[in-house]
């Protein structure tokens, strides 16, 4: 049952991730250089500075806050760069815009609202205007509001459980949240200080620090490829800015997000790595495509529980992702580890290989035997162990060598396919050929296989097809045959 404790605690519950949108790939030559273009669903990008923060109850209950002052988008919009989106988002007029503020509850609820929506028996102090849209849908509480000196509209959703009632759900709401509102936003919702900044503009209304005038500001005298990544560096740093407990720690390249308390030597030290093996990375399988645009945003969780409500079903094996979609890194700290920060750091760097290679392929998906070899090659690269049961011998050898042309030909399916011994052994001979290309390579007679890397990646871009990229980037089944000798001489024991 709901309590008045419950209530009070919205704003001290667990902060639930807020996704980042969804991104689609588009390669863009202008002439001088070829770059990575980001487009988005408008209603994504819309959707994604609108909502403020999201929290959890103990019990499952969701509070979700948003602000209703960018006019929702029209549902067949084409895809967009987040600097197309910002030049063209138009604010929301308090006054006279309420059927688009009626618009935008209804994209924002997860409930279907009221066509009318109901005021509160009597006025809530502080406050111009309170509006519940929930109607006959008893299993939330979906209020918005205008207060009396405000700007922009919010919307707050308290998403209820079977057993609760409603109506006092909605009176808890109105008492304890509304009625204590000044004192939870000055110690939590960081984002209500600007709103009282107004100005006039043409005699247009507009909120200077509302989201059009936040995104501006993060952009001011940047254009082209940097005013990407700045807009990219706002929305990853606005995800997380009304939850008091997380902090983004940024460098050139990247944004680190992070929960992780007061542990600021191990965020340092991830911020430092991250910079340091992306330039390594860059050092090791340079890109044709200019990544100027490009921000890397790091999402860690201290709390493992956390981090598998954020990376959703099937995920229960994994410590990290990457997300090529969310253009995030996903991690959190090791749990049962006797190292967990050196686990950490080590995990990070076979991820953020996948990162960056996503963006130096322009998001074509490489094959598994450059992506997952380099990936684990880059976790230690002065490792020479091949983490199996035991070192492979000559007949070993001998019968992985024959392997070696049938995983260079792998997709993903084939190579995730077979039981946790058959796929080790097959990451660990996709970490012997990256192995074997930085260490055993270079000495090879006449170098045959000195550009094998800059080939794929340049006929990756060119077939737009994995196994069309490896055949073109050997040339010949003799040269395959060459590398697989030379592979096998190099591991020889």
């Amino acid at each position: 049952m709901l309590t008045i404790a419950a209530a009070l605690s919205l704003f001290l519950a667990h902060p639930a991730p807020l996704d980042m949108p969804r991104a689609e790939a588009y390669l863009v030559n202008d002439g001088e250089s070829i770059r990575l273009e980001d487009r988005y669903s408008v209603d994504d990008l819309w959707t994604s500075r609108a909502v403020l923060g999201r929290w959890e109850d103990d019990d499952g209950r969701f509070f979700t806050l948003s602000r209703l002052d960018v006019v929702p988008p029209k549902f067949a919009e084409a895809p967009v760069t987040r600097t197309g989106y910002t030049k063209d988002e138009a604010l929301l007029d308090v006054k006279d815009d309420l059927g688009l503020r009626d618009q935008a509850v209804a994209r924002l609820s997860p409930v279907s609202v009221a066509a009318e929506p109901e005021s509160p028996r009597q006025a809530v102090r502080g406050f111009k205007e309170v509006l519940y849209f929930e109607g006959t849908n008893k299993n939330a509480v979906v209020c918005a509001f205008l207060r009396e000196h405000g700007c922009a509209w919010r919307l707050a959703v308290w998403e209820l459980l079977d057993g609760d009632d409603h109506d006092w759900a909605r009176e808890l709401f109105e008492r304890e949240i509304l009625g204590n509102w000044d004192e939870l936003v000055a110690s939590d919702l960081r984002s209500e200080s600007f709103e009282e900044q107004v100005v006039k503009d043409n005699g247009k209304r507009r909120g200077d620090a509302a989201t059009l005038s936040q995104a501006a500001l993060a952009v001011k005298g940047l254009d082209g490829p940097a005013r990407e990544r700045a807009l990219l560096r706002f929305d990853a740093r606005s995800s997380v800015t009304n939850y008091p407990s997380w902090r983004v720690t940024e460098s050139a390249e990247f944004s680190v997000l992070d929960d992780l308390g007061d542990n600021g030597s191990l965020v340092s030290a991830v911020t430092n790595e991250l910079s340091r093996m992306r330039r390594r990375y860059a050092e090791v399988m340079p890109s044709p495509i200019d990544g100027s645009n490009v921000l890397a945003v790091a999402r860690i969780f201290a709390d493992r529980a956390d981090y598998l409500a954020a990376a959703g079903d099937g995920m229960e094996w994994s410590a990290a992702y990457w997300s090529p979609l969310r253009r995030e890194l996903v991690a959190c700290l090791p749990e049962f580890s006797s190292r967990p920060e050196d686990d950490l750091l080590r995990t990070l760097r076979h991820e953020a290989f996948h990162q960056y290679f996503s963006y130096a392929s322009s998001m074509l998906q490489p094959s598994p035997w450059i992506n997952e070899g380099y990936a684990q090659y880059f976790e230690d690269e002065e490792s020479l162990d091949w983490q199996l049961p035991a070192a492979p011998g000559t007949e070993q050898l001998e019968r992985w060598a024959k392997a070696l042309p049938a995983v260079f030909g792998m997709d993903y399916e084939q190579f995730y396919d077979g039981d946790s011994e058959a796929r080790h052994v097959k990451y660990r001979l996709a970490w012997s050929i990256a192995v074997f290309l930085e260490k055993g390579a270079p000495s090879v007679r006449f170098q045959p296989f000195k550009n094998l890397k800059r080939d794929y990646l340049a006929a990756l871009l060119k077939t737009r097809d994995m196994r069309e990229a490896t055949i073109a980037a050997f040339g010949s089944a003799e040269n395959l045959a060459n590398f697989v000798a030379e592979w096998k001489k190099f591991w020889t024991p």
